[in-house]
């Protein structure tokens, strides 16, 4: 079972500039494809856990996590 089936009503708080980079994220995107201060506001998602960051062959992706976000 996921925390998020027990917390049914759980949402993070996000700013109106990181709701829209959010919703500039379509799939796996290398974070090179961003510009320095969306690079910025990607580090503070992925400390929210709305953004995974992995390493792959030397370059940096990011990709949306399944958690609600409060608009």
């Amino acid at each position: 079972m996921k925390i998020k089936d027990l917390l049914k009503s759980f949402t993070i708080q996000v700013s109106n500039e990181e709701q829209s980079l959010l919703d500039k994220v379509k799939g796996v995107t290398e974070i090179a494809a961003f510009n320095e201060r969306e690079r910025f506001i990607i580090e503070s998602l992925v400390r929210k856990s709305l953004l995974t960051k992995v390493k792959h062959e030397g370059r940096y992706l990011v990709t949306k996590n399944e958690y609600k976000t409060a608009d």
